[in-house]
């Protein structure tokens, strides 16, 4: 069965002067979860450690706010619409002027899913979703950004996707074999789906994960996108499709979210065993 909460039902814990966070999902809530996500919130001039030890890999997803995130070698400006990557070993403190909010997690043992990431560690490195190719699916209305991917990132540990579902579309009935699943509500509302029975009305700030395996489909709104965030660990986690004429073929739009010059080319592609995007 799919396990769905809204992050209020969290309480929230100090890890810092104007830091909290909310563990969302880890071992207690999912036995054997191959990772750790976590809502950190920062307030006005708070500032987190963000330390990722040597056998593990890290990523976050700005939800709010900006920060800057510090390194002993450099200091970078994070929007809130960047994704992040930290590498094993990775040492740094992320502040916030006015107050900030992102998805932290990390998966402890990189190296069982993803033998290269510790062998060769990848350099830290931001994305700003708005900037990467829009696809559109072949069937319908419904959009797709991919903002984490072996060839963004140069990892096989992790993948993750932002989708947007216009009023009233929805995805056929599918599972995913060979690993964790969850998605993030980050705007409007809608449905999930799961299992033979399993309904669960959606909004922003709700998460959904799924059990390998699991059936599953999902409705849009009545009103306004619903957009949400789609995170796979090991990145190799493969997609079956319930009735495989209805399988999901994504058509590059040649913009980004912008509507300016994407920063890469992906070509058209069936969202079947993951293709090299």
């Amino acid at each position: 069965m799919a396990i769905h909460f809204n992050e209020s039902e969290v309480a929230p814990v100090p890890v810092g002067e104007g830091v909290t966070r909310q563990r969302l999902l880890d071992e207690t809530r999912v036995p054997d979860i191959l990772f750790a996500l976590d809502r950190l919130v920062l307030a006005a001039g708070g500032a987190v450690a963000l330390s990722v030890p040597s056998d593990s890999l890290s990523w976050f997803q700005m939800i709010d706010g900006s920060a800057m995130l510090r390194t002993a070698d450099d200091e970078v400006a994070v929007a809130p619409t960047h994704i992040g990557l930290l590498p094993p070993g990775f040492s740094g403190t992320l502040e916030s002027e006015a107050g900030a909010t992102l998805l932290w997690a990390s998966v402890p043992d990189a190296g069982r899913l993803d033998a290269a990431v510790i062998a060769h560690p990848p350099p830290f490195r931001l994305v700003d979703w708005r900037e990467e190719p829009l696809l559109k699916s072949e069937h319908d209305a419904r959009k797709r950004v991919y903002i984490v991917t072996p060839k963004m990132f140069g990892v096989r540990a992790i993948r993750g996707e932002m989708i947007i579902y216009p009023p009233g579309t929805e995805c056929p009935v599918h599972h995913h074999e060979g690993g964790a699943h969850f998605m993030y509500f980050l705007a409007g509302q809608g449905t999930c789906y799961a299992g033979d029975d399993q309904e669960m009305r959606v909004k922003t700030g709700d998460l959904v994960y799924y059990p390998d395996r699991e059936p599953h489909w999902v409705k849009g709104g009545d009103e306004g996108d619903m957009i949400f965030s789609e995170f796979f660990v090991p990145s190799a986690v493969a997609t079956v499709w319930a009735d495989p004429s209805k399988i999901c073929t994504w058509i590059p739009m040649g913009v980004n979210h912008r509507g300016g010059t994407p920063s890469r080319v992906i070509e058209k592609h069936a969202h079947g065993p993951m293709a090299e995007v």
